[in-house]
């Protein structure tokens, strides 16, 4: 189906139109148009016009008042203050732009596709090997999700990249303690993903941790795993092998912990610090030779005059060590070249903390130099900020420790489960466990997606399962509530009734809902997944609205019961559909 045009871009149209007509030499004039408090649009655009044609702006206002016609579309305009439109439309026509999206049988509700999409790397989920997912995993995975769903939605091509941590100097360590221990990680059978998942670091933890105390307590052990290191990265075929078990290991771990997640992980899509490590010294001659990069005590560095470190002093991006070792930085720039010269992508977005911002700056800045970044491919970091206790400083345990995002999710699931039991009348235990999982992990994404990715939040468990406020249980129950309500009707597909007069509720409701194509893509143009969850918290806040002040089962007549009908089950459509692009579960009952 073809996308619908939204009710604004008509009204922007028509009133385009009439200033074009009104002032011709001023060519195509933008009427500024916005949702209004007064009337349903307001038009700004006619002050800043009518000044610079030097013309007085409520006679021009008036002129396009009168190269509007009132019909279908638009009930009447009216001249506010020194040159404002307030535009009302008819009843008619929200009913039946709703009707329009609501026959979209992709289920896209009318939202267009990119004409001409793109091709976008997204590198996001970056845990480590060998080490345990903690909190501080928790946004890139979350945000990261959001933006693969709102801009595949939307029509670009998305390539997804977990950049996992899987080289480097505690490899040796690790391969050579496992080399000679070789039962250390053996697993027993492992009855389902999630028991294995978590047996596997439960393994790997402990062999982390006896590899650590034997490293440091023993001079001929520590010279052994510093020469294993040197088999890693020339690529001795037993090093490599026995290194590939921390890898395969640790997948069966990330995989458990994303599944709980409720997020879609692929293996093919895992490209870590290991994948590049063939391009590292070709990057390293080119940066060189281009003299991108110099030679400084040893060490290939690149220098700018205006990023400067705390100390005020300009910092290098060091790219290769004096000894001959690759930091980050040379990893980072090899899968610059990659995505841009092996996949084709016009954008890389990186989903990272905010306090690497400096590196990525640095980076990117080099990776312009070099010609590998230029006006037809970009690179963006949305940075994300730190998630905070309820105390306002980063999240710890009580220990003083890093939260472990298994036992974050697990609390957030009790909690959920504990709330859905109160409120649930006819849902087994087994439906209550399943609901109590979609709505905890459902709060946690929830609570990070709502807030800005470049601000702090509180972790706050008590506010994210609450029923009040914004939070997507409150959505989940929207929903449900829809839902119930189309059960008890037995309407599978109520019918529109445009013919009829709308209740000042029904037409709040219906004007939000017809800015949901222009919301998500918004949301994937500015990387801004809170702006649709700010969308959808509305949206589901002028239902409880119109729930209370329209009755839709005991409406007046049958044709009113369908049109209400019908508004309940749009608006469930549109929130189902928002909270999927945010990887967010919306159960039929609750």
């Amino acid at each position: 189906m073809a996308s619908v045009t939204s009710l604004s871009d008509s009204v922007h149209q028509r009133l385009a139109a009439a200033l074009s007509a009104a002032l011709p030499q001023a060519g195509s004039a933008d009427p500024l148009l916005r949702r209004s408090d007064r009337a349903d649009f307001q038009a700004n655009g006619i002050l800043a016009l009518a000044k610079k044609e030097k013309a007085n702006p409520r006679e021009l206002a008036a002129q396009v008042v009168s190269g509007v016609e009132s019909g279908e579309l638009i009930k009447d305009v009216e001249v506010s203050g020194p040159g404002f439109l307030n535009v009302t439309l008819t009843d008619r026509a929200i009913t039946q732009n709703l009707a329009a999206r609501y026959a979209d049988d992709t289920g896209r509700l009318g939202v267009p596709h990119a004409q001409q999409p793109g091709t976008t790397v997204i590198d996001y989920a970056q845990p480590n090997v060998a080490k345990e997912m903690h909190v501080g995993h928790l946004r890139s995975a979350v945000i990261g999700d959001a933006m693969v769903q709102l801009l595949e939605f939307t029509g670009e091509n998305v390539v997804r990249r977990h950049h996992i941590g899987d080289w480097g100097t505690q490899f040796g360590m690790l391969i050579q303690y496992l080399e000679e221990h070789p039962h250390e990680l053996d697993h027993g059978d492992g009855e389902n993903l999630q028991a294995s998942g978590e047996q596997a670091m439960s393994n790997l933890d402990r062999l982390y941790k006896a590899a650590r105390k034997f490293f440091d307590s023993d001079e001929e052990f520590k010279t052994r795993a510093r020469r294993r290191v040197v088999d890693l990265q020339a690529g001795d075929p037993q090093t490599l092998a026995t290194w590939q078990k921390f890898v395969d290991e640790s997948k069966i771990y990330f995989f458990s912990v994303f599944e709980k997640l409720d997020m879609d992980i692929r293996d093919e899509d895992i490209v870590g610090e290991s994948g590049y490590n063939d391009m590292l010294a070709e990057t390293c001659r080119l940066l060189e030779e281009s003299g991108v990069a110099v030679r400084s005590e040893g060490a290939l560095c690149v220098f700018f005059d205006d990023i400067k470190g705390p100390d005020g002093n300009p910092v290098p991006l060091i790219v290769q060590k004096s000894d001959g070792g690759y930091g980050y930085a040379a990893t980072d720039l090899s899968a610059i070249r990659d995505r841009v010269f092996a996949i084709k992508a016009n954008t890389l977005l990186y989903v990272v903390d905010a306090r690497q911002s400096l590196h990525f700056k640095m980076v990117f800045e080099t990776a312009r130099r070099a010609g590998w970044l230029n006006d037809d491919v970009e690179a963006v970091q949305l940075a994300f900020g730190t998630v905070l206790g309820k105390d306002g400083k980063p999240f710890k345990t009580r220990e003083g420790e890093t939260v472990r995002l298994v036992d974050l999710l697990d609390e957030a699931i009790d909690r959920a489960s504990a709330v859905v039991r109160e409120k649930a009348q006819d849902l087994s235990e087994a439906e209550i466990a399943e609901r109590g999982t979609q709505v905890g992990v459902g709060a946690v994404k929830y609570a990070d997606l709502s807030t800005s990715a470049n601000r702090d939040y509180k972790f706050d468990l008590d506010q994210m399962v609450s029923l009040n406020g914004d939070t997507s249980v409150y959505l989940q129950y929207a929903y449900a509530r829809i839902q119930s309500i189309l059960r008890k009707a037995g309407a599978s597909r109520p019918a529109a009734h445009p013919e009829l007069e709308l209740h000042e509720a029904e037409r709040a409701l219906g004007l939000h809902a017809d800015s949901f194509a222009a919301t998500v893509a918004e949301a994937a143009a500015e990387y801004a997944p809170h702006k649709l969850a700010a969308y959808l918290y509305q949206l589901a806040s002028l239902y409880t609205t119109f729930y209370d002040k329209c009755p839709v089962l005991k409406a007046e007549t049958q044709e009113q019961i369908e049109n209400r009908l019908f508004f309940c089950d749009i608006t469930a459509r549109t929130l189902h559909q928002g909270m999927s692009l945010l990887g967010i579960r919306t159960p039929e009952r609750l």
